[in-house]
């Protein structure tokens, strides 16, 4: 033994010589060792690898030894092909980039600091839960971050506070219990950071990190403002939650060794929850390390809350659709930020903004000019206002029209202001439709939709062929914050879309929450726009995305597991799943902001989250880590996918005889029939229900099948002695062909609700055909 273990030390060490691992042709890859092959000499996987490498231990990135065993390493393509020859490798991993998803949201959620009964009061407003953020790091000084009131730190909690030149231990406090950063993945590809624009500490250079960590756990702070819009008191889900920040986020964006690395060191500290804004391709569990991450997490009963993404509104845009983790999408709440853009010939296009600085001259038209159209450039950059695509004497003095994309918003505005333009219209493209985003823009600037762009492109053109002198003109009337938005809420436009592009069977994302225009903590030394030249301060800002929306389900998790203690991750998501809603402030079914027409489940999974009726749902689905692994033998994984996602062996022989994939049970239920031929088309579904309400309850069912389907529930009604009891049903749904082109796939959807006369146990229900090409 001990001479296997001498040459498996040498293969490693001759691999990953310096000579190899600084190869231009390397990439960073995450190698996952069978935890049963160290040697009981070493006490643990970090030991092992350092004490067998350390002539050679610049080679390695990092060592991970509690939601993964393993380490990251820089390796060419013939190096990672020979590693994985070995017998105790078990997988090689190729990193993957990933980029972030980028006051008034606790009161629109039903969350009243000053109610004697409810959410809030009930978890004592999170004080025991610590939420782990693993994001662009943190700004320890602002107000939302203040321990004022706390009591001592949770005794449970190992993590601590890495203190580097800009970050002394003394950061944290009993509000922010634990600061660590993660560099080392960033800098294998990039080389040494620059550490005049980054710190190489937890402390934000982004903003993102703040923000989000604001959103989830934030103090009551007032007042509260960005540049003067959304005046009133800033809070988070959680106020008395802890929060450990990870930054893993860096200017090139977050790399996959020093996210697995985060989730690593997030469990060995003791966090209750993961709340992770960042996101990236769909590829297979077993090459996903957040999927990784994730289920090592949720495995010793860690609720992980992930953004969607930002993809929409099209179709299966939804990243992050591992089912141990909940998905969340983005809504919006009621209020907005009108700036409207009125023209020379009197007409009004509605538009938004959070511009706060020296605005037009009241009652002043100014000249009016389209980016696409003006002589000099490419037609096409300037319509996007790229940089050294606009001609300064042709945008001096004027109202610039610039469309959306490839550039940041926020730099179109600094590119117009540094020609010469005093002002900016950013107008959606088609596939951005109606959704507006308001931003802290460097100028006099506001969004339109599509059709507004239309419209003041049409106004231009024809004022250009008219046979008078008159040239077009314009001007923006900003009109501060309004409240009370009907309708509300609304899927945010951005918000990435199902279905599922891994497991169709899996509805995804799970929820909404709101995601847009959302007012939270903001660093020092970075302006509101994020743009380099914005020398402008404030203490929050608004912000925009599925990032914002995913820690407002973080915050949650820790209330619910806070009144809940007993509850897994499955059943804290389970309970945030039934009970959620799909109608708006009218009592009409949600609205897609992008078309402006009814949303659906593809858009919000199972609806809008609603805390109050989550701390009571009634009945969860609950799921266990082997329910996990069964899911993953129906997915046909094989043995080595399985143990380098869950570190466990599997026996798929008993799992596959027990079901099909979409027999995991999850909260929701999607299926997909391949049209090949037959004509009538089944399946069942089986699941199980905690209960979790009353002792002697009893839950009928109630059915909505989807269009052209038959769906049975048997039985149907449940009758429980006692909180804690279990029962099962099964769903049986029967369809018809219809008839499709090719490739072509049709979509119906209904839902299930169980009730006992007080409680909705509410689930989507979505029958997808598809015809084969």
């Amino acid at each position: 033994m001990a001479f296997f273990f001498f040459f498996l030390f040498l293969f490693l060490s001759t691999l990953l010589s310096p000579s190899s691992s600084n190869d231009l042709n390397s990439l960073t890859y995450i190698v996952h060792v069978d935890h049963e092959a160290k040697p009981s000499i070493f006490p643990t996987h970090r030991h092992w690898y350092t004490s067998s490498l350390a002539s050679t231990s610049s080679s390695i990135i990092h060592t991970y030894d509690t939601v993964f065993h393993g380490f990251s390493a820089r390796l060419t393509a013939q190096e990672a092909t020979q590693l994985l020859d070995h017998p105790n490798v078990i997988s090689v991993i190729p990193e993957q980039v990933r980029h972030l998803h980028t006051t008034r949201s606790p009161e629109f959620l039903g969350l009243r600091s000053t109610d004697k009964a409810g959410l809030l009061e009930e978890s004592d407003f999170g004080s025991d839960l610590v939420i782990g953020v693993i994001d662009t790091g943190i700004w320890p000084e602002r107000p939302s971050f203040d321990d004022r009131g706390l009591g001592p730190v949770p005794a449970k909690w190992k993590g601590q506070c890495v203190p580097s030149q800009d970050f002394p231990a003394t950061a944290c406090n009993r509000k922010l219990v634990g600061a660590k950063f993660f560099c080392g993945g960033y800098e294998a590809t990039n080389g040494k950071m620059n550490e005049t624009t980054e710190f190489r500490s937890p402390r934000d250079s982004d903003g993102h990190g703040t923000h989000t960590a604001s959103i989830s756990a934030g103090r009551y702070v007032f007042p509260a403002s960005t540049l003067g819009y959304a005046r009133g008191v800033a809070s988070g889900m959680a106020p008395k939650a802890r929060l450990a920040a990870y930054k893993v986020c860096w200017n090139s964006g977050c790399y996959d060794s020093d996210i697995l690395a985060a989730f690593d060191a997030a469990v060995a500290d003791g966090v209750d929850v993961v709340s992770l804004s960042v996101g990236g391709v769909v590829v297979p569990y077993y090459l996903d390390a957040i999927a990784i991450g994730a289920f090592g997490a949720v495995d010793r009963g860690i609720f992980v809350s992930a953004s969607a993404g930002n993809g929409g509104p099209g179709a299966l845009t939804v990243t992050n659709v591992a089912p141990w983790m909940t998905t969340v999408g983005a809504g919006t709440i009621d209020r907005d930020f009108p700036a409207n853009v009125k023209l020379g010939n009197g007409k009004i296009i509605p538009g938004v903004s959070v511009y706060g600085g020296p605005g037009l001259d009241p009652g002043k038209m100014y000249p009016l000019v389209y980016g696409g159209s003006l002589l000099g450039g490419d037609g096409y950059s300037s319509s996007l206002c790229i940089e050294g695509s606009l001609d300064p004497s042709l945008v001096k003095g004027k109202i610039v029209l610039c469309d959306r994309g490839i550039n940041s918003r926020a730099t179109k505005g600094e590119i117009v202001r540094k020609n010469g333009g005093l002002g900016m219209i950013i107008a959606n493209g088609v596939f951005d439709g109606e959704g507006l985003v308001a931003d802290c823009h460097v100028l006099p600037a506001t969004s339109v939709g599509a059709s507004g762009g239309d419209e003041i492109r049409r106004y231009i053109s024809e004022s250009a062929k008219s046979r008078s002198s008159k040239q077009p003109t314009a001007t923006i009337v900003f009109k501060g914050t309004r409240l009370g938005i009907r309708p509300a809420p609304v899927v945010a436009s951005f918000s990435a879309r199902g279905p599922n592009p891994e497991t169709p069977e899996i509805l995804k994302p799970d929820v909404i929450a709101p995601g847009l225009n959302i007012l939270a903590a903001w660093p020092d030394k970075i302006g509101p726009s994020g743009v380099p030249s914005d020398n402008r301060r404030t203490e929050f800002n608004i912000l925009s995305g599925t990032s914002m929306a995913c820690p407002h389900v973080s915050g949650l998790a820790a209330l619910l597991k806070a009144a809940h203690p007993d509850w897994s991750p499955a059943a804290i998501r389970s309970a945030l799943m039934t009970t959620a809603y799909t109608v708006d402030n009218r009592d009409e079914q949600m609205l897609d902001e992008s078309t402006g027409n009814a949303s659906s489940v593809m858009d919000y999974g199972s609806g809008h989250v609603h805390p109050t009726k989550a701390m009571d749902p009634g009945l969860v689905y609950d799921i266990t880590s082997y329910d996990y692994i069964n899911f993953l033998c129906n997915s046909n994984y094989t043995g080595t996918n399985i143990v380098t996602i869950t570190r466990r062996k599997a026996d798929c022989d008993g799992a596959r005889r027990a079901g099909h994939v979409g027999n995991l049970n999850y909260p929701s239920f999607s299926v997909v029939f391949q049209q090949y031929g037959e004509s009538k088309l089944s399946t069942h579904f089986i699941r199980t229900v905690t209960n979790v309400g009353d002792s002697d309850s009893v839950y009928e069912v109630k059915i909505r099948p989807p269009r052209g389907t038959t769906v049975t529930v048997k039985p149907e009604k449940l009758s429980f002695r006692r909180v804690g009891q279990k029962l099962s049903f099964v769903v049986r749904v029967k369809t018809t062909e219809v008839k499709l082109s090719p490739g072509a796939t049709s979509v119906e959807t209904g839902h299930i609700v169980w009730s006992d006369g007080k409680r909705n146990v509410t689930s989507p229900l979505v029958v997808t055909l598809q015809q084969p090409l």
